[in-house]
């Protein structure tokens, strides 16, 4: 369980025995409670960051419908008819 061998958990018992003893309930309550806040918290912001994506994804689909590769171009003032970019060809050394 959570990629720890058996005796790795149990020095991990001892050490909260010792350290909290007869209170070890209460603060493993308390601890219980906070985890599963900070679950819930991440599970919102989460949920916010999804909501927040499917808003932009729903507006770049109204604003822009794409209806082909070839004549959609990425940017409003880039020329249709521009010429592809030539690079010198490699040749290996011989």
């Amino acid at each position: 369980m959570f990629g720890l061998s058996f005796f790795e958990m149990s020095v991990i018992g001892i050490i909260a025995v010792v350290l909290f003893g007869g209170n070890l309930p209460e603060v493993a309550r308390k601890f219980g409670s906070t985890y599963s806040q900070l679950r819930r918290s991440l599970q919102e912001v989460q949920q916010q960051f999804r909501d927040a994506q499917r808003e932009v994804d729903r507006a770049m689909t109204i604003d822009d419908p794409v209806t082909t590769k070839s004549n959609t171009s990425l940017y409003d003032d880039e020329p249709e008819d521009a010429p592809e970019p030539s690079a010198p060809k490699f040749k290996p050394p011989s």
